[in-house]
């Protein structure tokens, strides 16, 4: 399992991470996405390297690297004092990857960080750069298209839900299901916008294609979240972490985190393209 794990943490660390940085502010963000692979790149060797200082010390600077996006959402709350849905999903993606940068500082350290074991805390690193990091990002993307009802639930139902998943920890198997339910109603939310209102026919077929397979994806990876929930809670059977990571996390960071990503890109630059030409006339 630590192999895939690792793989999909790389994949949220050097490219889901610096893409959505740029569709979340391509301007105020770009000294930010600059420099981003300084501090990813060495969270990306410490992967990889057995438990112990040297790995320990390339964790380090990956969490101080995920500071700068949460620094740059205190700045933007300070800037806008905005608790709009959408804005709270923005807010709620730049924080993130540093809950990401701890868990990987402590599971390096082989230090069993507030009672969660290594493999938890393992797991807690790719959690927060999709559930955590990308579901907020589309989320916030998804309310800005169609700002209505769904939208805003899905905007702020997705950082609830993420913040409640994180809070059951600490407190108990059911209170982790409640996030969870939370969560899967405001990825489900996410799906049925993005299928239903931006998924729209002035979108390019590939566009459209990389739309629809991220709602669809959000449909099964979610229901296996809830099942492996539902399972911790009630002591019923359920699929077992590496089933887990090979299912809803592979899927996650493929099929939803990834496909949504390069589609907004996508519409970012056919939108820029067209505002060019109209300003040409």
């Amino acid at each position: 399992m630590s192999v895939l794990v690792n793989l999909i943490v790389m994949l949220g660390m050097l490219i889901v991470v610096p893409a959505g940085l740029r569709l979340l502010d391509p301007v105020r963000l770009a000294p930010v996405r600059r420099i981003w692979p300084l501090f990813a790149v060495p969270g990306a060797v410490a992967l990889w390297l057995p438990r112990g200082d040297a790995a320990t010390a390339l964790a380090v600077v990956f969490a101080f690297g995920t500071l700068l996006p949460a620094a740059q959402a205190v700045r933007r709350l300070a800037a806008t004092r905005s608790v709009a849905p959408a804005e709270v999903a923005v807010l709620t993606a730049l924080v993130t990857p540093s809950v990401a940068g701890l868990a990987l500082v402590a599971e390096r350290a082989g230090h069993e960080l507030f009672g969660f074991t290594l493999p938890i805390l393992a797991l807690t690193v790719p959690h927060f750069h999709f559930a955590g990091f990308a579901a907020a990002l589309v989320a916030g993307l998804v309310c800005g298209r169609a700002d209505g009802p769904l939208g805003r639930f899905a905007a702020l139902s997705v950082p609830i839900g993420t913040l409640g998943v994180l809070a059951g920890y600490f407190i108990d198997d059911w209170a982790e299901l409640a996030g969870a339910l939370v969560l899967t109603a405001g990825m489900w939310a996410v799906a049925l916008v993005t299928w239903r209102d931006v998924r729209g026919p002035e979108h390019d077929r590939w566009t459209r294609a990389l739309l629809a397979v991220s709602a669809a994806v959000l449909v099964a990876t979610m229901l296996l979240a809830l099942s492996w929930a539902v399972g911790e809670a009630a002591d019923l059977p359920h699929p077992s972490l590496t089933w887990m990571a090979a299912t809803h996390g592979l899927g996650n960071a493929l099929g939803f985190a990834l496909c949504s990503v390069l589609a907004w890109r996508r519409i970012g630059d056919m939108e820029t393209i067209k505002d060019m030409k109209e300003s040409a006339v």
